[in-house]
């Protein structure tokens, strides 16, 4: 039994150290990483790229259109001309001619047409131009450039959404692994206590209950271990999956965190109105439907749309029975016009899009005062939070030392004689659990930092 116990504690102390050997991986660079990798932080920077193209004057209707045309035609005729009921005649009389062996007039031979062949030609640009349409191009463009800006705010989001998520994990790696270290100094700590504990039996100073008790510890401080080495390899899976690498990367994070001054963070919190990625969403989505209520308007102006056109035609015509030579045509044209259009009355469409897009505006305002309320509510909860988090940690820093000056004294009082095994125990435990909830307590505390930076639309502005 004692050599199993030796042996759990030499490989967990080996993989300490292999873990010890792994690349540090920095908040800093964990941050790019994601920014790089991250499959929703690509998927909404495509979005913003494609709103970026939509917002382009090549999509704005502005410029002009131009088409251009051509064709070629081959046609090949073979044909037998008959002229029933026709006669030769005599070139000089206009007589008919008569056949002297018969007496009859000659009647006029067929005519054949072998080969005829006809080409035709054609080539034709077509230019269109829409010089006024109610304004309403102007205020579409207007508001293409809105909705650009409103999908990089979209990408922002999402960006900030999975930084949070990032750290999350990030955090969890860290705490995680700051617990290894708290158990592993457990265990070594319960182990001593079986060698104590035999050492102890054997020169008759306590009983074998003592090593059972010992044995008993030493077996829930390698399943809490094991339990715990578990959660971080499965912690650091969910991390590489955010990152976007292989999910096997070996790797430490950095377990120090520090906290922004509390000024700096109050300056934050006094601007949040000017920089909340949600309110600036709101402020763009209300610019929008204000073109749109000008894009509706357009409908009852008129339209002023100008054409012009250039074209060309070569025929190569075929003879024919009556035109034995090749008949040829080549023509050229060009044309200029311009159109007014202009819908007096379509039945009250325009009417109807125009109060539509009015009330939706009124929508939008609404919604930007409910989300600033929501907002303004949101940052005070994440200030008092954090505010109680913070404060809970440095609690839990100072239990930490407390309980780390009675666990010493504790092991002092027990390798006297003066306590039991069990005393003894409950301080280890006492230590343990102070420990464990400073380490939570710190990432706790840095998360609720990290929301209420987002809230205030800092989040991607400070270094971590």
């Amino acid at each position: 039994m004692r050599k199993t116990f030796i042996l759990l504690l030499l490989f967990f102390v080996g993989s300490s150290s292999f873990f010890a050997q792994e690349k540090l991986l920095s908040k800093q660079e964990a941050f790019t990483l994601a920014l790089e990798n991250n499959f929703g932080i690509e998927v909404a920077k495509n979005q913003a790229e494609i709103a970026k193209n939509n917002q382009n004057i090549l999509n704005s209707g502005f410029l002009p259109t131009l088409t251009g045309t051509a064709g070629a035609n081959y046609q090949r005729d073979d044909s037998t001309f008959e002229f029933p009921g026709q006669f030769l005649s005599d070139p000089d009389t206009n007589e008919p001619l008569i056949d002297e062996a018969t007496g009859e007039p000659v009647p006029r031979p067929d005519a054949d047409l072998y080969k005829a062949e006809a080409q035709r030609y054609n080539a034709a640009l077509q230019a269109n131009y829409t010089l006024f349409d109610g304004l309403g191009r102007f205020y579409n463009y207007k508001r293409l450039k809105e909705e650009y800006q409103l999908s990089e705010l979209q990408a922002r989001e999402t960006i900030e959404n999975t930084m949070l998520q990032l750290f999350s994990v990030y955090f969890e790696v860290a705490r995680l692994t700051e617990n290894e270290r708290v158990l592993q100094e457990a265990l070594e700590v319960s182990t001593q206590r079986i060698k104590r504990a035999e050492y102890a039996f054997e020169y008759g100073q306590n009983t074998k209950l003592d090593i059972l008790n010992a044995q008993v510890d030493v077996t829930n401080d390698s399943i809490n271990l094991i339990n715990n080495l578990q959660l971080l390899e499965n912690t650091k899976r969910d991390l590489n999956v955010l990152l976007n690498q292989d999910l096997d990367a070996l790797f430490a994070v950095d377990t120090l965190v520090s906290f922004i001054p509390e000024l700096q963070l109050e300056e934050y919190v006094s601007k949040a109105d000017l920089n909340n990625v949600a309110l600036l969403q709101t402020e763009r989505n209300v610019a929008i439907t204000d073109y749109d209520i000008r894009v509706s308007k357009s409908g009852y102006l008129p339209a002023i749309n100008l054409n012009g056109s250039y074209g060309w035609n070569l025929n190569n015509n075929a003879p024919g029975a009556f035109f034995p030579g090749v008949n040829v045509n080549n023509t050229r044209n060009f044309g200029l016009g311009a159109t007014l259009t202009w819908n007096l009355f379509d039945g009250g469409g325009t009417m109807v899009r125009v109060k539509n897009a009015k009330l939706a505006r009124k929508n939008q305002e609404l919604l930007k005062k409910q989300v600033l309320l929501e907002v303004q509510r949101d940052i005070k909860n994440a200030l008092a939070n954090y505010k109680n988090r913070l404060n809970i940690y440095e609690i839990q820093e100072q239990n930490v030392l407390t309980n780390q000056n009675n666990f010493e004294r504790s092991k002092e009082q027990f390798q006297l004689g003066r306590i039991t095994s069990i005393e003894f125990r409950q301080a280890q435990i006492n230590l343990l659990n102070a420990q464990t909830n400073k380490n939570l307590a710190k990432y706790d505390a840095k998360l609720a930092e990290l929301q209420l930076l987002q809230l205030t639309g800092q989040l991607l502005n400070v270094d971590f």
